[in-house]
């Protein structure tokens, strides 16, 4: 069965200072089978990447995730949808960030629910807000429809489809740490 990961790859490339992160998504069974696909999304770490953290995505905004085999005839009339916002704290050099997944059926929807995490409304300070990016009035570099982050050959042969879920119990298991490639099963 195929699932939707989340992860966050994180690496030193050659001529940078500090450690690197990045969001990659991919479908596959286990994690281990998207190595080759991780490596390929950031050349530039010459294959030197470690996962801080990942998730299969079951659940999102109450609705179960399926991935299906694409069909031209599948219209998806809500997507999900991945946000990064950045924030600063006064005196603290650096810039903080939240990651979020959303369901939604527009991307002008999911920017007012942003809008209303607690996270945004309460991180930054005067000249330093927090952001989103430069669109529709608030910063939206790193608001993305999930499906358009897959690579070319994954959405060729899949679609992420939404059903709404009664189920109780709607957690993510997230896993959080280093993992090196070695280690993931």
């Amino acid at each position: 069965m195929q699932k939707l990961f989340y992860v966050i790859i994180g690496a030193t490339p050659k001529g940078r200072n500090t450690e690197q992160h990045d969001v990659f998504f991919g479908i596959a069974e286990n994690i281990k089978d998207l190595i080759p696909e991780m490596k390929a999304f950031w050349p530039e770490a010459k294959g030197k990447i470690h996962l801080d953290e990942y998730q299969e995505v079951k659940f999102v905004d109450g609705f179960k995730l399926k991935i299906i085999p694409r069909n031209k005839e599948n219209i998806e009339t809500e997507h999900l949808f991945f946000i990064n916002h950045g924030c600063y704290k006064p005196n603290v050099f650096d810039e903080f960030h939240e990651k979020h997944l959303m369901v939604g059926k527009k991307m002008s929807e999911i920017i007012r629910r942003v809008k209303k995490t607690e996270f945004y409304k309460t991180m930054g300070f005067t000249n330093a807000e927090s952001h989103i990016d430069d669109k529709y009035g608030v910063d939206i570099d790193d608001i993305y429809k999930v499906e358009d982050l897959l690579s070319v050959e994954t959405k060729e042969k899949f679609s992420i489809i939404l059903e709404k879920s009664e189920i109780e119990n709607q957690e993510n298991e997230t896993n959080i740490g280093y993992f090196s490639l070695k280690s993931l099963k």
